[in-house]
């Protein structure tokens, strides 16, 4: 909204000629369009505050130095500012204060910018917080008994000779003050307005929008009031809001209705024709609007979806009640208000457009699969030169030639030998990775960027571990439905001889020998081992392997990758050869009263219960949210994998 402006009488209370200091009570400040009120308490100022003489910027007076809200509006102190030597300037300063002093100037105009603001029912606006950036004194008549409608009047007159005047600004009406003769218990004074006129279909209609946003605005105040303290809607908060609800669809269809009737009388209005021998003037003035540039800020990567989640969370899983607490948290961020809402669309197969709406919330949950890929081993693959996996679509069925056939040379007339081959198919079906993350009350109720990145770093950390566990472990076997073996279960494996190219030759071996290709190979190692690699030195002080650091690099001519979940084995894995299915998925579900084992590697189940401590999420005040992603994957030939164990090269080949 613009900036506005509120006009005010000031009061007099004290003068002090030989500082040229004023303190007076500025009465409670009433905007320049009737209907509109600004609460005196809402005032947000950073002192001093420039004092202008009649509207014009170019002829400042002084500096408010001091303001305070009483019970009789704003009290303040005003400095005005003294010049020694004549001039133009000191005649300004010295008019302006001795129109102050002897009241000859009784008007102020209070300039201002909304911060918060609501709709009226009348169609005025409560401006509840705004931002105070000028105080201007303006004249008022020596005969006006100092109404406020009179300083309006006044003030706007004076804006408009200054330049600042908006054409489209409201006009107000004229005052007429009517006196009692002298005697009389009371003063009387009486606003003659004109008649209001009947209100076209336009202009209905803007009056009912204006009440349907006011309804918006209750409705969202009582369930921002709810989500704050923690609970739900209770039986009057529900009624309330069922009330209000059922008054906007009442307003929104009565807005169809005059919609309709307004494009009927468009429909059916005939052009104006102009009279013999005449023209037909256009009294109307066209003004169209300035361009509008949004810039829309960009999020880091997987912070949308922490906020998707943490919105969940805080709604204790209620989409509807999520989206309503998006606009208020978040009410710059339109994308992930509208994730919300196409969250809540119920899906029908009568409508062919509805899965559309979930585009936004893959392109979010797509964005925290970005944010994952690289801290993973698995996404690690196919990025940043390294080699990547053989991607295949789920439950879709396989097959691979595991020997080839000989062929010979056959002479003339010569009966030609036969061969065979050996072929085997997989199938990788749904397999899912679920984590389970813990999140106090306090942080989901935050909306700061270092509470989203907390909870983008949870979930991402309770899946990383999950996966680069499993994809390296030689110990996890395939359990049929629920999760795939590792790459390197039941892998070729040989003990390491301690030196780094001996067990390179080794590993390098398996692949020669199963007639594989290493173009597509990569290392696996933990960050020990790379960092030990990286520090070797011959016996002339050299750096071994001087392409290795703990990071990652180039061992023997191969890229490295490095995690800290693989122990002490160096792994050699043939990319192309290793298939993968992963939609890019990401599910959350949300709870507050689960009990949980809280282990990386919990022990019990539903089938044979056995005593356990658990942590009951009611009882600490957290939130358990539990993010599942689709993935799954296999050995394409059984020679793709080779592991070398036990490895150690802390020993430098010079000591």
């Amino acid at each position: 909204m613009n900036n506005q402006r509120a006009v005010s009488l000031l009061q007099l209370k004290a003068v002090n000629e030989n500082t040229r200091q004023i303190t007076g009570i500025a009465t409670t400040p009433t905007p320049d369009r009737y209907g509109d009120v600004v609460m005196p308490d809402g005032a947000q100022f950073s002192l001093p505050i420039p004092l202008l003489w009649q509207h014009d910027h170019l002829s400042p007076i002084g500096e408010v130095t001091s303001a305070r809200v009483t019970d009789e509006g704003i009290e303040i102190k005003a400095q005005l500012a003294r010049a020694d030597a004549p001039s133009q300037l000191a005649a300004r300063l010295d008019e302006a204060w001795q129109s102050i002093r002897l009241g000859l100037v009784k008007g102020l105009s209070i300039g201002f910018r909304p911060i918060e603001y609501a709709f009226i029912d009348d169609g005025g606006i409560r401006f509840s917080s705004w931002e105070w950036y000028e105080l201007s004194v303006v004249t008022v008549p020596a005969n006006a008994e100092g109404t406020i409608s009179t300083v309006k009047s006044i003030d706007q007159e004076l804006r408009a000779a200054s330049g600042t005047s908006e054409a489209s600004q409201k006009q107000l009406p004229k005052v007429v003050h009517l006196k009692t003769p002298a005697g009389a218990s009371a003063l009387m004074t009486k606003s003659i307005t004109p008649k209001s006129k009947k209100m076209n279909v336009g202009e209905q209609i803007k009056s009912f929008e204006t009440k349907r946003a006011s309804l918006d605005a209750e409705r969202a105040e009582v369930m921002e009031k709810a989500y704050a303290e923690g609970r739900t809607l209770d039986a009057e908060e529900t009624e309330k809001y069922d009330e209000l609800s059922d008054e906007v669809k009442s307003i929104d269809s009565h807005l169809g209705r005059l919609r309709d009737l307004e494009a009927q009388k468009a429909a059916s209005a005939k052009p104006v024709q102009p009279a013999a021998g005449g023209d037909v003037v256009n009294t109307t003035k066209t003004v169209q609007a300035p361009a509008v540039i949004h810039v829309e800020k960009q999020l880091e990567k997987g912070i949308g979806f922490a906020r998707m989640a943490k919105l969940l969370a805080a709604t204790k899983g209620v989409k509807s009640e999520a989206a309503y607490l998006a606009k208020h948290q978040y009410p710059d961020d339109v994308k992930l208000q509208s994730v919300m809402k196409d969250l809540i669309s119920a899906g029908s197969t009568s409508d062919p457009n509805w899965a559309g709406n979930l585009v936004t919330v893959q392109d979010y949950t797509a964005d925290f699969i970005d944010f994952l890929r690289p801290q993973t081993i698995i996404g690690r693959f196919g990025a940043n030169g390294i080699p990547g996996f053989t991607r295949i679509p789920f439950n879709v069925r396989i097959k691979g030639q595991n020997s080839g056939g000989a062929a010979n040379w056959v002479g003339e007339g010569k009966a030609k030998p036969l061969t065979s081959f050996d072929f085997s198919q997989i199938t990788l079906g749904f397999t899912k990775v679920a984590a389970i993350a813990v999140l106090t009350d306090e942080v989901i109720r935050l909306s700061t960027p270092s509470a989203e990145s907390l909870v983008r770093q949870s979930l991402a950390d309770a899946v990383i571990e999950r996966l680069d566990k499993d994809f390296i472990d030689p110990t996890k076997t395939a359990v049929d439905g629920v999760s795939p073996a590792s790459v390197t279960n039941g892998a070729a494996s040989s003990p390491s001889t301690g030196i780094p190219d001996q067990d390179a030759n080794i590993a390098l071996s398996v692949f020669i020998d199963a007639n594989l290709s290493p173009t597509g190979a990569v290392w696996l190692m933990s960050s020990t081992t790379a960092l030990t690699l990286s520090q070797r030195k011959n016996a002339l002080g050299q750096r071994e392997y001087p392409d290795m650091t703990m990071f990652g690099g180039t061992f023997n001519g191969l890229p490295v990758l490095v995690s800290q979940y693989i122990d002490d084995s160096l792994i050699l894995v043939d990319a192309p050869n290793i298939y993968l299915a992963d939609d890019g998925g990401v599910a959350i579900d949300i709870s507050t009263e689960a009990s949980l084992e809280m282990q990386s590697t919990p022990t019990h189940d539903s089938l044979t219960p056995t005593p356990i401590e658990l942590v009951s999420m009611f009882q600490t005040n957290s939130v358990a949210v539990r993010a599942e992603r689709w993935i799954n994957w296999a050995r394409r030939r059984e020679a793709a994998v080779s592991v070398v164990t036990g490895v150690d090269y802390s020993v430098t080949a010079g000591s």
